[in-house]
C-alpha cells in the first residue's frame, strides 16, 4: 500500500474508517426474506453476527439473556460493577445522576472495590439457568487469577479483552499470560483482543484462539486517542485483520478464526461495511446503551473510564432511541440508522444480491469522502 510522506523523516501509511467508504451493488437484488445473517463460532450458531460488548452500561445479566433469546450473545464484565457488589442497581441509578465534574472519580471509587469470586459464578449461573449461551470476559491482566471461577461456573464462550491484546506482552515485574497455553488448556472456545494489525491478529491466531476482537480506541466511550495518541481507523484494521486469517489457514492447513470488529458502530450503516471489510461478526456498544432498558440508562462508560491512575474514556450521554429489541431487530420509528440494525445488515445484504455472511465478504467498496455524523 502507498505510504504518505509526513515530513522528511517519517512516513505513514493512509488508513480509512467506515466513514470513509461505502457498500457497491452489484448486478443483482434479492429479497431481504431470503437472506442469512446467521453465524456459527465453535459448536454455537447464532441469528444474529454480534455480541454485545462487556460494558456495565450495556451488559447486565439481565440484558444478556434477553440479547440471548434475540439471537446474540451477550458479554459478561466480570471485573465490573455486577461481580463487585450483590446489588449494583443503585450504583448504575447514581451514575446516571452524577455531573460531568464529578463522575470520573466516583467511577474510580466504585470500581476500586474487590472482585468477589463468588459473585463471578453466581452472574454466569443467572445466565445458564435462562438456556441461553453464556459468555463472559475477563482483561489479561485478571484472567489467571479468575478464570478457574469462570469455567467452573459453566461459561460457554470464554472472552479475554483489553484495549489492546498482545501474544507477546513483556514485563520485568510479573510473569504474563501465556496465552496459548492458557488457550490450549481450556476446554471452552476463546474469543481474544483487541489487535488492530495484520501481525498483531496473526500471532493472536497461533494461540489457538476461536475468534479475534479488532479495534483500538476508537468506541464511542474512548479516550484514548487524545490521552494516549493511539488510534486504528476500524475499516483497515478489520481489512488488514482479515487478511492475516486467510493467511493463517494456508499455515495452519485450514483451521479459521473468527474476525470480529468491535466498536466504532455509530449507525446501522457501519455493520455492512464491517462484513464487506471481512469481519463474520461485530461487537458492539453505544448502541444498545442507548436502549431504554439497558443497565446504564441512557448513560455508557467502559473500563478505561475507571482506571485509577489514567482514565482513558469517560461516561457518555447518549440519550435512549428504542428497547434492545427495536435496536437489534426493529421496526424503526427513526432515519438515522439508530435502530433495527440487523434489519439494516439483512437489507443491505439484499439490495447488493447476497445471501450468505461470507459470500458478502467479498462485495465490492469505494472509498468515498468522510461525512462527519
Amino acid at each position: 500500500m502507498t505510504e504518505i510522506e509526513i515530513g522528511r523523516g517519517k512516513r505513514g501509511r493512509r488508513a480509512y474508517a467506515f466513514d470513509d467508504i461505502a457498500v457497491v451493488p452489484s448486478r443483482r437484488t434479492r429479497d431481504p426474506k431470503e437472506v442469512s445473517i446467521a453465524w456459527q463460532i465453535d459448536a454455537y450458531r447464532f441469528e444474529l453476527p454480534f455480541l454485545a460488548a462487556p460494558m456495565d452500561s450495556v451488559v447486565s445479566p439481565e440484558t444478556a439473556i434477553r440479547i440471548g433469546n434475540l439471537g446474540g450473545l451477550g458479554v459478561l464484565n466480570l471485573e465490573g460493577l455486577w461481580t463487585r457488589y450483590e446489588d449494583p442497581e443503585p450504583l448504575l441509578a447514581e451514575i446516571a445522576e452524577l455531573d460531568d465534574a464529578s463522575v470520573t472519580r466516583r467511577l474510580q471509587e466504585l470500581y476500586a472495590a474487590p472482585i468477589k469470586e463468588e459473585l463471578i459464578g453466581q452472574r454466569i449461573k443467572e445466565v445458564r439457568d435462562a438456556g441461553v449461551v453464556t459468555a463472559a470476559a475477563l482483561s489479561p491482566q485478571r484472567t489467571a487469577q479468575f478464570s478457574k471461577a469462570v469455567v467452573d461456573a459453566g461459561v460457554d464462550i470464554f472472552v479475554i479483552r483489553g484495549t489492546t491484546v498482545s501474544a507477546e506482552h513483556v514485563s520485568g515485574s510479573h510473569e504474563p499470560l501465556n496465552l496459548k497455553q492458557f488457550i490450549y488448556e481450556l476446554d471452552v472456545p476463546v474469543i481474544v483482543g483487541g489487535c488492530a494489525t495484520y501481525t498483531a491478529a496473526l500471532h493472536l491466531m497461533r494461540t489457538g484462539a476461536a475468534g479475534v476482537l479488532v479495534g483500538f480506541g476508537g468506541g464511542a466511550a474512548h479516550t484514548t486517542r487524545n490521552v494516549l495518541g493511539i488510534q486504528v481507523p476500524m475499516a483497515t484494521a478489520v481489512a488488514d485483520v482479515a487478511a492475516a486469517r486467510r493467511d493463517y489457514m494456508d499455515e495452519s492447513g485450514g483451521r479459521y478464526v473468527h474476525v470480529i470488529a468491535d466498536g466504532g458502530f455509530g449507525s446501522s450503516g457501519d455493520l455492512p461495511k464491517a462484513i464487506a471489510c471481512g469481519a463474520d461478526s461485530v461487537m458492539m456498544g453505544s448502541p444498545l446503551a442507548r436502549a431504554t432498558d439497558a443497565p446504564g440508562r441512557g448513560f455508557h462508560w467502559g473500563m478505561e473510564a475507571t482506571h485509577e491512575e489514567l482514565p482513558r474514556g469517560k461516561r457518555m450521554n447518549l440519550g435512549t432511541a428504542g428497547t434492545t429489541e427495536q435496536i437489534l431487530l426493529g421496526p424503526s420509528h427513526a432515519p438515522d440508522g439508530s435502530m433495527n440494525f440487523f434489519g439494516a445488515l439483512r437489507r443491505a445484504m439484499a439490495t447488493t444480491g447476497y445471501s450468505e455472511l461470507k459470500e458478502f465478504q467479498r462485495v465490492e467498496v469505494t472509498v468515498s469522502p468522510t461525512h462527519h455524523r
